[in-house]
């Protein structure tokens, strides 16, 4: 589903943003630990597309991101990602229902009985309660905002979801039984052909990575190389998933 080999981007930080080797299969979790907000927001972009790298190669279902020759084909390449981030705009004064139709229409107001249907499938799939559908988002607290952001992720039906620091406004109460909903959530999704959606979580939060991904590493910023958490820091070799 998504590959990048030996990649590097400069993005005015003491060093460059660097991944050796990391590969995901459909239906994989992966979240990778030791990437900050600036350097997830540039990972992000390199993984959609919406840059390409200084150096090395990204694969977007083994097309390489370098091949994409204009915005409509970039656009749909776009389709295929869900992205759960703050950089992702909510409309604070309408209400949750609204929020989640966005990604099917903007004629939301007033928002029509096959449009709302839609949004509320959308609201249920991700825990929202009943008593928040109607409530105006700006009076939502950071859990019921990060399920809006996460339905607004799944509402065309990505093949891979991409998480910015999800649990970072997050309690530590909520932190690691949020990240197992979530992923429970991820893992009923089916793709056409049966297999499953793949997530890749950016995140300072180890416990949080634990409970959203099935495989956790670690990023060494000089090598780009990742390390399985579990094996610890000097066994790691090179890590592909």
């Amino acid at each position: 589903m998504l590959e990048l080999s030996r990649v590097s981007k400069n993005y005015h930080a003491l060093r460059p943003l660097r991944i050796d080797q990391l590969a995901i299969e459909p239906g994989e979790h992966v979240a990778v630990a030791g990437i900050d907000e600036h350097a997830a927001e540039v990972l992000v972009n390199l993984v959609t597309g919406a840059t390409l790298p200084d150096q090395g190669v990204v694969r977007i279902l083994g097309r390489p991101t370098s091949s994409i020759s204009d915005s409509s084909e970039w656009l749909a390449v776009v389709d295929r990602f869900g992205i759960v981030s703050e950089r992702a705009v909510l409309l604070e004064g309408l209400s949750v229902a609204q929020n989640l139709a966005m990604p099917f229409s903007l004629d939301i107001e007033p928002l029509d009985a096959p449009l709302r249907d839609r949004a509320i499938e959308l609201a249920r799939e991700v825990g929202l309660e009943e008593r928040e559908w109607d409530r105006r988002l700006g009076e939502l607290g950071s859990l019921a905002r990060l399920r809006v952001r996460l339905g607004r992720a799944l509402a065309l039906d990505p093949v891979i979801v991409l998480f910015e620091h999800p649990s970072a406004a997050l309690t530590r109460a909520d932190a690691i039984p949020t990240g197992r909903e979530i992923r429970r959530t991820i893992e009923r999704r089916r793709l056409p052909g049966g297999k499953g959606m793949a997530s890749l979580t950016l995140t300072a939060d180890l416990d949080f990575a634990g409970a959203i991904a099935t495989r956790v590493l670690t990023l060494d910023p000089v090598s780009g190389r990742l390390a399985d958490h579990r094996r610890g820091w000097f066994g790691r070799g090179t890590a592909s998933l």
